[in-house]
């Protein structure tokens, strides 16, 4: 027997022994016994030393500076260069949760409960071939290698189409994987050179031109030729030894002319599917949008502040970009003014977690909303069990992520479809607390504000301020 066994061994007798003597009641008892003694000797240090010597110090100045700066601190002095922080920002913006719905009473009726809503979406309605969806619910883009596995991209995109929407490929590489297990696929025409032969670009469902993001903006970034297998190089187009960059633009794109040369060219590979450009919504929003539209775009995808990535500095995070409920408010002014309402599609992205955020969104302009934390969680659902307590639970999705070999795709995809049904299910349940029948009947004056500085940035009336009758 070894040594390590004979301890096990002796400690498992040492407890056999000390319950047979104390029995049940007597161990309890030992128990407080023990956590008095040192709750009595911890707290008694606490409240006898200075502050030079006392523990509670680091508790003051972390409720001054914040757990976070104090860890992210830690790692810059660890790492002397820049970190880069998962899954979006911690800090509060200004926010969605400011706005409520109405409650259809007597002024208008409520919807009797066996009248069925109507949840459905079309993005590019002009298009030659626009993208008909049955929820307004999409999977956003997250891309394989640079972010996620391949299995896990396939259960993503299996979960969408059980669900009857799309998932976006991200700025990573093509998967033929993914484009077989999904029924909707937008590809993201990414920064890089990777992904845009003719005979990909004509497998897409819809084309989305990746200009930025809310969570990185424009900002180039890479990922080492060390991180890249030999079916990940391949699948990028690159040479042992080079590194996946993405630029800070597509080399297509240097003036608005040449993104209106673009969208035609994709256009006419494509036949006639939607082609959309994704930004990050910054101070000249109205000037970004007015371009985007006039390059004869089908639909915008725009990202709020709060928006999350596999990993960016957090200063870009955390101060850069306009809010969510700014970028939509001002947003869906703008489709109004142009009369762009059912001919160009808006799509909102950035922390839109819940079935009443995504509602929100909606009677804010948008017609459909991105998903991605959110669906990222879902779908790993109880496998992150396989990662923690002692790695973060994203290991389990992440392309080498250590514990990304024991995912199970179809056990994702389920969850993934679960997810987006039920949140469906709960939105068709708001459209009747408003007395209407159709997803496409919700819009802002179905909103009320709780707060005056929500309401002078979206114009939504008051909550506190009695309604003419």
């Amino acid at each position: 027997m070894s040594r390590k066994n004979a301890l096990n061994q002796i400690g498992k007798l040492s407890l056999g022994l000390a319950t047979a003597l104390l029995g049940a009641a007597g161990l309890k008892k030992l128990a407080r016994k023990t956590v008095k003694e040192i709750s009595t000797s911890s707290i008694k240090t606490i409240m006898t030393d200075m502050y030079d010597e006392n523990l509670w110090e680091f508790v003051s100045a972390s409720t001054r500076v914040g757990l976070q700066n104090i860890v992210e601190t830690n790692l810059r002095s660890e790492q002397g260069k820049v970190i880069e922080r998962p899954l979006g920002s911690p800090r509060k913006f200004p926010s969605i949760n400011s706005l409520t719905f109405n409650f259809a009473q007597l002024k208008s009726f409520p919807t009797p409960g066996d009248v069925p809503i109507d949840m459905s979406v079309t993005i590019g309605p002009e298009a030659a071939k626009p993208l008909h969806l049955k929820t307004p619910i999409i999977v956003s883009g997250m891309a394989y290698g640079y972010a996620l596995s391949e299995a896990f991209k396939i259960a993503l995109a299996k979960g969408a189409s059980a669900a009857g929407t799309a998932t976006n490929t991200g700025e990573g590489a093509w998967l033929d994987s993914e484009r077989k297990a999904a029924d909707k696929l937008i590809l993201q025409y990414n920064r890089g050179s990777w992904s845009k032969e003719i005979h990909i670009l004509q497998q897409a469902d819809a084309i989305e031109i990746q200009l930025g993001q809310g969570a990185i903006g424009g900002v180039a970034h890479f990922m080492t030729s060390t991180n890249l297998n030999k079916k990940l190089r391949k699948a990028y187009g690159l040479l042992p030894g080079e590194h996946v960059v993405v630029h800070s633009r597509a080399s297509e794109i240097n003036n608005p002319r040449e993104l209106y040369n673009l969208v035609s060219r994709l256009r006419k590979i494509t036949g006639g599917v939607p082609i959309g450009v994704k930004i990050g919504a910054g101070k000249y929003l109205e000037a970004d949008l007015d371009m985007a539209v006039s390059s004869g775009v089908d639909y915008v995808a725009i990202c709020g502040a709060e928006a999350a990535t596999k990993g960016s500095p957090p200063i870009l995070q955390d101060d850069f970009g306009l809010p969510t409920v700014f970028v939509l408010a001002r947003a869906g002014r703008f489709w109004r003014e142009q009369g762009l309402k059912g001919k160009v599609s808006l799509i909102a992205a950035g922390k839109l977690l819940t079935p009443g955020d995504f509602l929100k969104a909606i009677a804010l302009g948008a017609d459909a909303v991105y998903v991605g934390t959110m669906a990222l969680f879902a779908t790993a659902h109880t496998q992150v069990l396989h990662s923690i307590p002692f790695e973060p639970p994203t290991q389990v999705a992440w392309y080498n992520g250590k514990s990304q070999n024991k995912f199970k795709i179809e056990e994702g995809a389920k969850y993934l479809a679960n997810y987006l049904k039920s949140c469906t299910l709960e939105m068709t349940e708001g459209i009747k607390a408003l007395g209407k029948t159709s997803l496409k009947e919700v819009n802002m004056e179905d909103l009320i504000s709780l707060d005056p500085l929500i309401t002078e940035a979206t114009g939504i009336t008051p909550g506190y301020e009695p309604m003419p009758y």
